[in-house]
């Protein structure tokens, strides 16, 4: 069912959407960490390192994708809180034809570069083979990304966040089971842990196109739906390749860091590997709420509701620090116990580095939370070009820490490039947001002042 976010109380709704999709969220990274433990404990710290090489480069093109299909969505989400129903399906036809199109580009693309890309992040010798076999195979796989997303985030724009749960649950199973199968029954090492993720993301996609058909009259477009305005296009394009290239920018700022902790070694990058994987699963309630902003947004502009803009962030923003603090907490305790899942054994110094990378993003849960919630709200009132720019300001601070401090403090350097990264992308992000809600209440201020005189008098 569709779930209209331009009424009710902003709180209730937050948490109705928000938990399903939290839960999903969840079990979309079982996909990699699934992948990563049973490769750490059944094929080796080698191989687990070769992963852990490729996760920059994972993100590099999931974060594209995610960037657009989420950018897509946006004006799907404004058309359906505008009660405009041909307008919801013209936005979802041209959705559906920019996805193919920009999908068919982008795994030419990221093909073509694996090993450039490789050679330029410093990758060990000793790992070179696994991480170069296992990216090359999730790249020809991009389809099944692209596939999900597009449906996922079409559903969730019309407020529906519980049926791209139910097929990620069916997909994070299967991902499982074929990841047992393919690389402890069939000996396929990284190989069965990229067919397993493509396979199970292939089959959540599917599932998620035939209901959407099946229960949304809304969706079940016709021929004519396709004959759509260049407007819907260039709208799509301006929100969804600044968001998209928000996501890349800080892929390559992950690239630089990865290329950094390579030179460490292949003990280092584990251990890295395991600490990126536990930082990903605590970080997905602040994901997750960020995507409930961005409908939330997106439907209320669309209604002219920014009273309830407003005073939703206001919620969110005491949300965002509970479970950020929640996080940070858990980080820090129970680290230890949660890279135990990835490596059979781990010795003291993969414990001490891993730790130590957790205790200092831990430190700065809070900025995080805040981008993932001001970000989105730009985004799903329509601004794109300051949430791009603080992607900049995310990499120029990465990358500068990257290639300075690791030089003078070792490996302190690297775990401090994330929380400074974070911190250069949130000033940004909220300063422009409180900016543009200054001048929105100005503007309705002067409008009634000029519709009712006599009241102003």
């Amino acid at each position: 069912m569709t779930n209209d976010m331009t009424k009710g109380n902003p709180l209730k709704i937050f948490i109705y959407f928000t938990i399903p999709l939290l839960i999903g969220n969840i079990f979309q990274q079982l996909y990699s960490m699934v992948d990563t433990i049973i490769v750490g404990r059944f094929v080796g710290v080698n191989a687990l390192a070769a992963l852990g090489a490729c996760n920059s480069l994972f993100f590099l093109v999931n974060g594209l994708v995610l960037g657009l299909t989420s950018g897509f969505a946006v004006l799907v989400a404004q058309k359906f809180g505008a009660k405009d129903e041909k307008g919801v399906k013209k936005a979802v036809a041209s959705n559906i034809t920019l996805t193919i199109v920009l999908t068919v580009i982008i795994t030419i693309v990221a093909l073509l570069a694996v090993k450039p890309l490789l050679n330029m992040m410093n990758t060990p010798e000793n790992i070179y083979e696994d991480a170069r076999v296992y990216i090359t195979l999730i790249y020809a796989g991009i389809i099944t990304q692209t596939g999900y997303n597009m449906a996922a985030g079409i559903l969730r724009a019309l407020g529906d966040s519980k049926t791209p749960l139910y097929f990620l649950i069916v997909a994070s199973i299967l991902n499982v089971i074929l990841d047992l199968i393919f690389i402890i029954n069939f000996n396929m090492g990284v190989a069965g842990a990229a067919y397993a993720t493509n396979i199970a993301q292939g089959v959540s996609a599917v599932l998620c196109f035939i209901y959407s058909y099946k229960k949304f009259k809304i969706l079940r477009l016709k021929k004519e739906d396709f004959k759509v305005e260049k407007e819907y296009y260039t709208t799509h394009l301006k929100i969804a390749i600044p968001m998209s290239m928000q996501f890349s920018v800080t892929a390559v700022g992950i690239i630089i860091i990865q290329s950094a902790i390579n030179t460490f070694g292949s003990v280092v990058i584990a251990s890295y590997t395991a600490a990126s994987k536990v930082l990903q699963l605590v970080m997905q309630p602040s994901t997750s709420f960020g995507v409930t902003v961005a409908t939330y947004a997106g439907q209320n502009l669309g209604a002219g509701r920014f009273d309830r803009i407003k005073h939703g962030i206001k919620i969110m923003n005491i949300v965002s620090i509970i479970t950020s603090l929640i996080a940070g907490v858990v980080l820090v305790t129970l680290g230890k116990y949660f890279v135990m899942l990835f490596i059979e054994n781990p010795t003291p110094e993969i414990f001490a580095y891993a730790q130590q990378v957790l205790n200092y993003s831990a430190i700065f849960f809070i900025p995080l939370g805040f981008i993932f919630v001001y970000r989105n709200v730009l985004q799903g009132m329509g601004e794109s070009f300051v949430p791009m720019m603080a992607g900049f300001f995310e990499l120029a601070a990465r990358a500068t820490v990257a290639f300075t401090l690791p030089k003078v403090i070792g490996f302190t350097g690297i775990c401090l490039s994330d929380p400074i990264a974070w911190i250069s992308a949130c000033v940004p992000l909220m300063l422009t947001y409180y900016i543009k809600m200054k001048k929105i209440d100005k503007k309705n201020k002067l409008n009634e002042e000029i519709n009712n005189p006599a009241e102003v008098l």
